[in-house]
């Protein structure tokens, strides 16, 4: 049984890389756009980069629309394949919608300053120079790690858990796990540790130790906050995202079949 979304009023955004702008002349010559404030929906044209930079721009001004991604990037894992046949709006309506909610990071650097801003992939802790970092890792208010030293911590959400999370060899997240991977990044001590699983409903602090001596950087997402000295991280439940993949091709198979590649 075929399903509708009902979505009447299309907007689209392009990269502006030279494939992704013929796509977009292409589209507006057979669909009929109109401006984002006006949309039901937004076509995203583009690799992944360009769809989380239209993802925060909707975080950011408060104004959260389905998405529908076009893959005229790289790697494309947030996207649907490119297809020349059938309508976009026919494509749009069948399909999937997939909920995501980021992470809300509270920055707050050696100065004073709180920065807050969201991560849909993930929220990574990295040292600055060459000395390694030493962080404090609470979970719920209780210290679970008095000192990790290391090269960096990040925290991952599932839709994020195949990137920067899989890269330091942390592990893939079901969408549907309800889920949040720590994972460190070239842990000295303790040497052993592998990085946990927690509930997506921890609030997650991670404290900077010497922090004038071993300076700290948090980025989330694309955004960099530098010198910071404690970062607090929790679901943000109010700006939940929606992503519409085609039937056969969502997120949620990606990511299972990510785990089958040798």
């Amino acid at each position: 049984m075929s399903v509708s979304n009902g979505f009447e009023r299309l907007a689209m955004v392009a990269s502006d890389n030279e494939r992704a702008q013929a796509a977009a002349h292409e589209l507006r010559q057979t669909t009929e756009f109109c401006p984002i404030d006006e949309a039901e929906a937004v076509a995203v044209i583009g690799g992944d980069g360009f769809m989380l930079q239209t993802l925060h721009q909707m975080l950011d001004q408060g104004d959260i629309k389905p998405v529908y991604g076009i893959n005229l990037g790289t790697v494309g894992f947030l996207m649907n394949r490119h297809r020349k046949t059938g309508a976009l709006l026919d494509k749009i309506n069948r399909a999937r919608a997939f909920t995501i909610a980021p992470l809300r990071m509270e920055a707050v650097t050696q100065d004073g300053a709180t920065t807050t801003v969201c991560a849909i992939n993930e929220v990574s802790l990295l040292r600055e120079t060459r000395q390694t970092a030493k962080i404090e890792v609470s979970v719920n208010g209780r210290v679970r790690i008095a000192e990790l030293v290391c090269d960096g911590v990040l925290v991952a959400t599932p839709a994020g858990s195949t990137a920067y999370n899989l890269s330091a060899h942390g592990p893939i997240l079901p969408l549907d796990s309800q889920l949040l991977a720590l994972t460190p990044i070239s842990p000295f001590r303790p040497r052993r540790w592998n990085g946990a699983l927690l509930p997506d409903r921890s609030r997650i602090e991670l404290r900077v130790r010497e922090p004038g001596k071993r300076p700290v950087s948090a980025v989330a997402d694309q955004k960099e906050v530098r010198d910071v000295a404690q970062v607090t991280l929790e679901i943000a439940r109010e700006s939940e995202l929606t992503l519409l993949f085609d039937p056969g091709h969502a997120l949620d198979e990606r990511i299972v079949a990510e785990q089958f590649i040798a």
